[in-house]
């Protein structure tokens, strides 16, 4: 194809609203741009602020003593009987996520944008960058140095650090500092939250090229310069910031070069644009509409140059806001104290969601940023797992703010607590990253260990037919249609259950006869009298089939349990339940929840459908970052990390010894080409394909005989480590 896609977006005006600025971020700090020439603000963000609100003191509650008599009730056919199983507390929120400050930069005798403003943000580079006729300016966050670096082309500047965004609480104790020094003005911000002696501490280093810099409390004016560099950094503390230390180490940067912009950015461009550039996507769409800005392109949603750049900024924005955490609900980025839902780690779908593809599109960035988080909080897991279900090994939360693992957050309405395959879940992609690489990190072994030996203890009830069951069993966030919140045989939990304990067996071959017996006396899952697979393997529990989430459905994706190849009863189970399944409140993570099922059901239509419920429905900022509801309502980054996976599902799709090609091509796209896909029997796929005819080629990377599974049928396939295979299929 000739030309191919853009990998950025552009805009012909500054942002007005925060949602709309351009990101950035190491997955440490994180900018949000917004490029006003006369009065311009990025604000800054760091994964580990998170505002104290009493749940850095939650504790999981102590019902381990409760849990026999619950199972009694429950198996006996007490269907309210979860309701009690709680110490009382109200329901507590984890610590929310928010913005540090805003670096706010003012020319006194600006003209505003004039003609030929553009700004832009590269996703090969993660550069921002904004232009009229006489400012310019450019900013990314070094994924090398850890620093916020920006450049502007002004000669006159008022620059400050603000805290003054929504939201922010009035009892925050905020104090400013400005110093002249050799290298240049270094300000500071330092801010103590209420009612807490935790505090975080901003400082940046403010160097002029030619003119003068002054003192104007709380900030400096820069009269005259060719050029002005900012570099910033957040630190998050306890007691008194080290100040001087963040001073020295953004001197020394700013030091030693005539360009330290370009130096820095060279030095970040090695892991960036490396790390971008594995894995791309072109869909042979129309020039003319590659080159329009965002905005006007997101009016066109019909559009492949649109699914091109969702694709591309969907990758961008999950690798930028990928490092020291994963991507919380809303990535790395948030313009406003009151943040919904805490901007938490939400681990029963959306994080689950969002990181999903990162281990078939090349980013282990993601995956080592996921590992993480578990490895930190395995200990917290652990706890959970005495207080709550009275077992050794590890239950992981539905929320967490990126400090606690500990399970602390659910109500009557809500109980999460009762959650247990959350950990499964969270696994799944370092499982899968393993597979792709031949390697089994040591982390993912501790952890699936723990798994396991918490569905050992905990798996000890049985039914009528001496099957073990899950009891109490939770399927996020739904309820049977006549019961309640809490049951029996959650469809996931048995999923996860099954999944957790011979994926342990095969990282621990010492314990393998144990767990896999285990999980072969697991019950079945259960077609209801829909001819759909029952949320609830359980006799007498009936679905609620209007709801956002598909936990049900986790046996098909992302777990391989069921599938057309293997078990085609359950498959078509499954397909009918995703049929009866209603979009509720038209949550974005569920519209492609639901497509990632249909893709690996094989139903392209359907798939595609729930992609242009996205699509349509008005979900996605000019930044290309999403929102949870329709016509942008409420800042979201499910949709933007998403859409990247269900793209690749829809194309190309694989187990450790399969692989299926074009399982659900949408029609939008006809023609195109995917380069760089990772699959999990250790080849590189570059797949092209038209109405005629695809083209694969297959880079092994490992020795491996595979089934090849296209629409045409089956066929063996023998590949060679370091031997390429090329093959031209036929017809689709």
């Amino acid at each position: 194809m000739s030309g191919g896609p853009v990998h950025g977006t552009w805009e012909p005006a500054p942002a007005v609203r925060w949602e709309d600025a351009f990101l950035a971020g190491n997955g440490h700090h994180g900018v949000l741009a917004f490029g006003d020439p006369d009065d311009d603000r990025v604000i800054v963000t760091h994964h580990t602020l998170v505002r104290p609100n009493g749940g850095e003191r939650g504790r999981p509650p102590r019902l381990a003593a409760e849990l026999p008599a619950l199972q009694d009730r429950l198996l006996a056919g007490d269907r309210t009987a979860a309701e009690g199983f709680t110490d009382g507390r109200p329901l507590q929120w984890v610590q929310p996520f928010h913005p540090a400050f805003q670096v706010r930069l003012r020319r006194p005798d600006g003209s505003g944008p004039g003609h030929g403003y553009h700004r832009a943000v590269d996703f090969t580079t993660g550069e921002i960058t904004a232009r009229c006729a006489d400012w310019r300016s450019r900013a990314f966050v070094s994924r090398a140095d850890d620093v916020i670096v920006h450049e502007i082309a002004a000669a006159d500047l008022d620059i400050d650090l603000d805290h003054r965004l929504p939201g922010a609480p009035a009892g925050l104790r905020v104090g400013h500092g400005a110093l002249l020094t050799p290298e240049g003005a270094l300000l500071s911000l330092r801010a103590r939250y209420p009612g807490s002696d935790r505090a975080y501490t901003g400082v940046t280093l403010v160097a002029a090229c030619g003119g003068s810099t002054e003192l104007a409390p709380p900030g400096v004016r820069v009269t005259g310069a060719h050029r002005v560099l900012l570099l910033t950094r957040v630190h998050r503390h306890t007691g008194e910031a080290d100040v001087i230390a963040e001073t020295r180490r953004l001197q020394a940067l700013a030091d030693g070069t005539e360009r330290p912009y370009d130096t820095l950015l060279a030095r970040h461009l090695h892991r960036h644009r490396i790390a971008y550039e594995r894995v791309s996507l072109d869909l042979g769409a129309d020039p003319a509409e590659r080159a329009l800005p965002g905005s006007e392109l997101l009016k066109r949603p019909h559009s492949p140059a649109l699914l091109e750049r969702l694709f591309a900024a969907g990758r961008h924005h999950l690798l930028s806001s990928s490092g020291l955490n994963p991507p919380r609900l809303t990535g790395l980025w948030t313009g406003d104290w009151d943040t919904a839902w805490s901007g938490a780690f939400t681990t029963n779908a959306n994080l689950n969601l969002q990181t999903a593809s990162a281990p078939a599109a090349a980013l282990p960035e993601v995956t080592e940023a996921l590992a993480a988080l578990v490895a930190r909080q395995l200990p917290d897991w652990r706890t959970n797992a005495r207080a709550i279900f009275g077992t050794r090994g590890a239950v992981a939360p539905s929320h967490t703010d990126g400090e606690s693992g500990l399970t602390y957050h659910f109500s009557r309405s809500y109980p999460l607590h009762l959650w247990t395959a959350g950990a499964d879940w969270l696994l799944k992609p370092l499982v899968d990253h393993d597979e792709i690489h031949g390697t089994r990190d040591p982390r993912t072994a501790a952890a699936l260990a723990e798994a396991a030996l918490f569905y050992e203890d905990f798996l000890t009830r049985t039914d009528a037919e001496g099957r073990l069951v899950v009891v109490p069993s939770y399927s996020p966030e739904n309820r049977p249609a006549n019961g309640s919140w809490g049951a029996v045989n959650a469809a996931m939990d048995l999923s996860a259950a099954r999944h957790a304990l011979l994926t342990a067996a095969r990282y621990h071959p010492e314990q393998a006869t144990k767990w896999r017996a285990l999980a072969d006396r697991l019950a079945p899952h259960r077609t209801n009298k829909d001819g759909a697979l029952a949320e609830w393997a359980w006799p007498g529990l009936d679905d609620t089939y209007d709801h956002r989430h598909l936990s049900h459905l986790y046996g098909v994706w992302p777990l391989d349990e069921i599938n057309p190849h293997d078990t085609p009863d359950l498959a078509a189970a499954a397909h009918r339940a995703l049929e009866l399944r209603g979009a509720e409140n038209h949550s974005a993570h569920g519209h492609l929840h639901h497509a990632l099922v249909a893709s690996r059901l094989g139903d392209g239509p359907r798939a595609a459908h729930a992609l242009r419920q996205v699509l349509e429905g008005d979900y996605f900022h000019t930044s290309l970052m999403s929102a949870h509801y329709p016509h942008r309502d409420v800042y979201n980054a499910d949709a933007a990390h998403t859409l990247p996976g269900v793209l690749i599902e829809m194309l190309v799709q694989s187990t450790p010894d399969r692989l299926v090609l074009l399982p659900a091509v949408p029609e939008a796209c006809p023609r195109g080409e995917l380069r760089g896909v990772r699959t999990r029997f250790g080849a590189e796929v570059h797949l092209s394909w038209d109405p005629q005819h695809a083209t694969v080629t297959l880079r092994p990377s490992r020795t491996a005989r595979i089934d090849l599974r296209t629409s045409s049928g089956t066929r063996p396939l023998d590949l060679v480590a370091g031997e390429d295979r090329v093959l031209t299929l036929g017809a689709r």
